[in-house]
């Protein structure tokens, strides 16, 4: 049997640095009177979150960014001068660090909640000057300190400070919309784990090492200094590998990171469950929720481990976020109510009895609320249907407020006891916790309608019995709302069918009309506008989501306005959310036909290529300028065999600029062939086609970004010696779209930094899927791919069929005959090749860019297979 070694007591008669006890019992009392409120006002919001979306985000922050990171502060401070048996610090400066710390958070969350972004911004700034100005005094503390067996359990505590830190930096990113849309999920996901498991579950674990025997009754194992340091390392090192690579988007890093934390959770437990004795704890009730809070830390970091390794980090963001509350209340609520129940006590009297019987009150009903809430946090954490979840919170939401009546019981009687100091010496802290009490009260006030389904009044005025009526499809997907505009008459009844479409929640809130409750995915909701007299805003109200540009334009024009066939007409997208894929192409729309023409009989082919400007449908109801060669974009196929001569005139067209064109399949010298031709003029380009493959062709002039991202591309195809005939042949050319005033500075600042508005195939985006390719079971097709970019490739899939055959830029790579297939053409920008497969069956087999992030934005189309 391991030897013991005592451990250090909660608090002494009288503190280094002079400060009495009675001094002590009057901060405690304050600042636990502002944990109770941050955590009445938590109860508030989470009894309002199924009609207040934000609702949700608010109780979550009010409870750990209100209350357990006050009861952290305090705590941390205060365990640190015992532990390393340092002078305390001044008081003053204590009190004035907390005060800024409440401040800075009642900034952040009315901030967050009025969508206020330069509020929620300034407070992280004061939260994380606060949170320096504590990890500095905690790192003072221990120099010069005698210091203890215990003294590693400091370094939970400033790692803890570091992370919170952190924590608040990337939440200002997040609440600000400086995290933009492609770093959203990223940085999202490293905030939670950084937060959650650095500030909140650090500090927890280092103290579980002194509290969990003290509050047993026994004497601490001589290990216990050894097994922290390991704990700490492994769990501080962990935590800092999974954030770094969740910033990064790192998948297999963060999983490490995670399950490093992990196994510092089980290491600490371990200890724990070894220090257990068969004799009755000094509390009971504090042992029992100490000890399921370990286990439910435990499975949490588990089960977040688990959802990372099992799916991308683009997708893991929602169920990570289910496990929140199951941490948040199994883990943290009960700690804290442990905590409190064992240390209150302790630090609010003076005697044995006293202290008993405030332990008493504390412990009233103490295992009926333990059931409930581990009944509650195990009906959050099941995957069952809405109701139980809601029972759940139900019974979790109980106890704490039982456990919350008992706390503010202890807290007015000590508060009112006969002989102590008067604790309004230094009011500030209580004056904070008056103020949020105050000003998050009537902000839940004033936006408790923010939830009905019910147009507001004003959203009706002038309406009238003849308003036309019209029914608008939007999606919330990729923090976008989709259309990002939408132009209707003065007067017109609008209905809005809102769809989430993503892997998270949404919702949908319009300017002084109504909103929709928060939607999982795949939800639906219709908002009644009436009839809209005036142009409005509509947004996701989620943290950060409107910042992040998730926010959708409802314009009014008069009738006499220019709106001639605005609604059977395409309309030109004018801002940057993308198009929407979901909506019809116009009336008279013909997709680009795909198949390859035969190649033309003789060995020298003419074509004239006109360099032109042409306003074209590039997506379902967008149509935008594109720079073109022959007025399509991409310019036409150039079919050809190994040998070849092909004569082509350029004529260039554009009043305004000048273009050249370069082809790759042929080799000469450029600098005549591949010049610049003013606008007017016309150059012979002439080339042999000696190589077979899929090539680029493309426009010469710089910058070529822009003019290859306004359309000025195409595809050549040389046929190989010997090709066998198949049923289809079909020509895919894979690019970027930039939609915009083509040159503009909007359009190139898109084009610079790689955020196109659609990924597409021959130019339009998700003409395929709107009109099919047709086939018949048992045919064989082949499809030839060039990837035009200009800074994308291509990974080339049809869902349901195998490749046998495989030809990547000049060679095969697979042939029939072979054992072997392939699942995916893998193109760079700029490259070609062909795959072939048979339809095994009659279905509907899609062709993607199988990343998705490219299929989802437009690059997919369908092949429709019958008998």
């Amino acid at each position: 049997m391991s030897s013991q070694v005592d451990h250090p007591a909660p608090t002494d008669a009288r503190h280094p640095g002079g400060l009495e006890k009675s001094d002590l019992k009057g901060r405690q009392l304050r600042a636990h009177s502002v944990v109770a409120v941050w955590v009445g006002l938590a109860l508030v919001a989470a009894g309002a979150q199924q009609t207040l979306p934000v609702a949700r985000w608010l109780a979550v922050h009010l409870f750990l960014l209100g209350a357990a990171t006050t009861a952290v502060m305090v705590w941390s401070e205060h365990f640190a001068v015992a532990l390393l048996h340092a002078r305390r610090p001044d008081e003053r400066r204590s009190d004035a660090r907390l005060a800024a710390v409440n401040l800075a958070v009642l900034g952040v969350l009315i901030g967050v909640w009025l969508d206020r972004p330069v509020l929620a911004g300034a407070g992280c700034v004061l939260l994380v000057a606060a949170l320096a100005a504590h990890l500095v005094v905690l790192v003072r503390m221990g120099r010069g300190a005698l210091g203890g067996r215990l003294a590693p359990v400091v370094g939970f505590y400033r790692a803890a400070a570091a992370a919170l830190i952190v924590g608040a930096v990337l939440g200002g990113l997040i609440a600000t919309g400086h995290a933009g849309p492609r770093y959203y999920a990223g940085l999202r996901l490293a905030h939670i784990h950084v937060t959650l498991l650095g500030w909140i579950g650090l500090p927890v674990l280092g103290t579980l090492f002194m509290l969990w025997p003290t509050v047993l009754g026994v004497r601490m194992m001589e290990r216990t200094p050894r097994v922290a340091r390991w704990v700490l390392v492994l769990t501080g090192g962990g935590l800092l590998t999974a954030v770094v690579a969740l910033v990064a988007g790192r998948r297999w890093p963060t999983v490490a990171g995670v399950m490093a934390y992990a196994v510092g959770t089980v290491l600490m437990t371990a200890l724990l469950a070894r220090t257990i004795r068969r004799r009755r704890p000094v509390s009971a009730a504090a042992a029992w929720m100490l000890g399921a809070a370990a286990g439910w830390l435990c499975a949490g970091v588990a089960a977040d481990a688990g959802v990372l390794a099992a799916r991308p980090l683009a997708e893991a963001g929602e169920d990570v976020t289910l496990l929140v509350p199951v941490v948040i209340v199994g883990f943290v609520a009960q700690v804290l109510m442990g905590a409190l129940t064992y240390l209150l006590p302790i630090v609010l009297t003076g005697g044995p009895r006293e202290r008993a019987a405030l332990r008493a009150v504390l412990e009233l009903g103490w295992p009926a609320r333990f059931v409930a809430l581990n009944g509650g946090v195990a009906l959050l954490a099941l995957p069952l249907p809405d109701p139980v979840g809601t029972v759940g919170l139900l019974l979790a939401a109980g106890a704490g407020a039982a456990f919350l009546a008992l706390l503010v019981r202890v807290l007015v009687r000590r508060g009112g006891c006969a002989g102590e100091r008067p604790s309004s010496r230094r009011p500030v802290l209580l004056g904070t916790a008056g103020g949020a009490v105050l000003i998050v009260l009537a902000v839940l006030v004033a936006n408790s309608g923010g939830g009905t389904d019910h147009p507001a009044d004003a959203s009706r005025a002038g309406g009238n019995g003849a308003a036309v009526t019209r029914t608008v499809d939007v999606t919330l997907a990729g923090i976008r709302i989709r259309p990002g505009r939408i132009d209707v008459t003065a007067g017109t009844e609008l209905r809005l069918k809102v769809t989430n479409k993503d892997a998270q929640r949404h919702d949908l809130k319009v300017e002084g009309g109504p909103a929709t409750p928060l939607l999982s995915p795949g939800q639906s909701r219709t908002l009644d506008l009436g009839p809209v007299t005036a142009t409005r805003t509509a947004w996701c109200t989620l943290p950060g989501h409107r910042a992040a540009g998730m926010t959708m334009d409802i314009v009014v024009r008069n009738s006499t306005d220019d709106m001639a066939g605005m609604h059977d007409g395409p309309t030109a997208v004018t801002d940057d959310s993308g198009p929407d894929l979901s909506a019809g192409f116009s009336p008279g729309w013909k997709p680009r036909d795909a198949a390859l023409a035969p190649a033309p009989a003789g060995t020298v082919h003419r074509i004239e290529l006109h360099a032109v400007r042409r306003t074209i449908e590039v997506a379902p109801g967008v149509r935008q300028q594109m720079w073109t060669f022959g007025g399509t974009a991409p310019g036409p196929v150039l079919h050809g065999r190994v040998g070849d001569v092909f004569e082509v005139t350029l004529v260039n067209d554009d009043p305004a600029m000048g273009h050249g064109i370069d082809f790759h399949a042929g080799s000469l010298s450029p600098d005549r062939a591949m010049r610049t031709v003013s606008p007017g003029q016309r150059l012979v380009y002439r080339f042999r086609a000696e190589r077979a493959g899929a090539w680029l062709y493309h426009c010469s002039t710089a910058p070529m970004l822009q003019h290859m991202g306004n359309g000025m591309y195409g595809a050549v195809v040389i046929d190989l010696p010997g090709l066998p005939k198949v049923d289809h042949e079909y020509v895919l050319v894979s690019s970027e779209l930039y939609l915009g005033t083509p040159g503009s500075a909007a359009q190139v600042a898109k084009m610079r930094q790689g955020t196109p508005d659609a990924w597409v195939f021959n130019g339009v985006a998700a003409q395929y899927a709107k009109a099919p390719l047709r086939a018949r079971a048992g045919e064989r097709a082949r499809f030839w791919v060039v990837a035009a970019g200009p800074g994308d490739g291509i990974a080339f899939h049809i869902v349901g069929t195998v490749f046998d055959t495989v030809y990547e830029e000049g060679a095969y790579l697979l042939q029939p005959g072979g054992p072997g297939g392939s699942q995916v053409l893998g193109l760079a920008p700029a490259q070609g090749g062909f795959v072939e497969t048979t339809f095994p069956a009659a279905g509907h087999y899609s062709f993607i860019d199988h990343d998705m992030r490219h299929a989802e934005a437009g690059a997919m189309g369908m092949v429709e297979v019958s008998q």
